[in-house]
């Protein structure tokens, strides 16, 4: 029985973790996803045992945090004294970017097509004397390389928000690693759908909201920080938890937590943490290595089936930079209007810059990918 189970598509295998199929076609994971049941489930349990029980549990809260950070460690290939458990990607980032001693004359590298919480933090730094040298995502590994020369960090996403351009980062990683520069990547956007291995690429710093292609809910992220780069990293935001003693209340000793837990500062996202966990757990189990070849496949799909219809996609896609966001447009089609037209026949896509962009998950079924072209105006 297992067996004829694991010959089913993985739409077909999980279906009944996701009863949002039978009220839409969802297709904006790039913004933010319905909730698979067993993580709706881990929520109501522990909203029920607080209704009924208060902190009585409360062990079970602290499991709860650290099965994140094993089951974090796990996905990205990294250990869990290496996983800080943040609100979202924006405190992540802004974790590395204020906690680094940065000195005048000190240079960043940065890409022009980022999302604004990848720019936003680099940006300010101008004002402390630290130069960025602007790339495009699409320029070759030879100019990121002139561009690294000298630099203390290079700040990149997994994958591109709007165009879908999956990055060679683990080429970037090793360009930073022989040129000794500090390597973080905003994995949000890819985190979930594709594997991710933090040694093999060299990354020493990485940032990931649950609320996407991680099918948790929203404000509650992981952050990775290498154990070497934790020394020079700070705890800019401090509170009680920062310290490594601070099961202690009488203690005021402020020596820091000798692993990630020193950038998490005070209570934690209890609730969301027990969501997070559950979906990390579920996608641990469905693999990385099965998802990304579904998710391909279906932005493949809806990239071909758009084009046949007269409209443009954003970029080129390969095997090797295609990812689970496509976008689109038609010349006297507004991505608006073309969003509403769509959820008329409760189709969820999302209107950026212009472009209708789409964002399919593993367990939707191509049959799905066809009825949004069929309705698209």
């Amino acid at each position: 029985m297992q067996t004829c189970a694991a010959a089913l598509p993985l739409w077909e295998r999980y279906a009944d973790q996701f009863p949002v199929r039978e009220n839409l076609i969802y297709l904006n994971h790039a913004a933010v996803a319905p909730l698979p049941k067993r993580t709706a489930e881990a929520i109501r349990h522990l909203a029920d045992d607080c209704l009924n029980w208060g902190s009585y549990h409360y062990s079970e809260w602290l499991d709860t945090y650290e099965g994140i950070r094993r089951s974090a460690a796990q996905l990205i290939h990294a250990s869990p004294q290496e996983i800080a458990l943040v609100k979202n990607t924006s405190e992540g980032i802004a974790t590395i970017a204020m906690g680094l001693d940065w000195k005048l004359g000190d240079r960043i590298v940065g890409f022009t097509e980022e999302f604004p919480a990848n720019l936003y933090p680099w940006k300010r730094l101008e004002a402390k004397g630290v130069s960025v040298t602007w790339l495009s995502i699409y320029d070759p590994l030879e100019r990121i390389e002139d561009a690294v020369r000298g630099a203390r960090l290079l700040a990149i996403s997994f994958v591109n928000f709007l165009s879908g351009y999956r990055a060679p980062i683990q080429a970037i990683g090793e360009i930073c690693r022989r040129n000794h520069c500090i390597y973080f990547v905003d994995a949000i956007q890819g985190l979930g759908a594709f594997p991710l291995d933090v040694e093999a690429c060299k990354i020493d710093a990485l940032a990931a909201d649950g609320h996407k292609w991680l099918l948790g809910p929203e404000g509650c992220a992981i952050l990775y920080i290498r154990r070497e780069l934790q020394e020079r990293v700070e705890p800019v935001e401090f509170g009680w938890t920062n310290v490594a003693g601070y099961a202690d209340y009488a203690s005021r000793d402020m020596t820091l937590r000798q692993d990630a837990g020193r950038y998490e500062c005070g209570t934690l996202n209890t609730v969301g943490s027990f969501g997070l966990k559950a979906s990390l757990d579920f996608l641990l189990e469905v693999g990385t290595g099965e998802i990304a070849p579904v998710v391909q496949n279906l932005g493949d799909r809806i990239a071909a089936g758009v084009q046949a219809k007269g409209y443009e996609i954003l970029g080129s896609r390969t095997p090797e930079s295609g990812a689970g966001i496509v976008s689109f447009r038609k010349p006297g089609v507004d991505a608006a209007v073309a969003m509403r037209a769509l959820r008329e026949h409760r189709v969820v896509v999302a209107p950026r810059a212009g472009w209708i962009r789409t964002s399919p998950h593993f367990y939707i079924p191509p049959a799905e990918i066809d009825r949004m072209i069929e309705v698209l105006p």
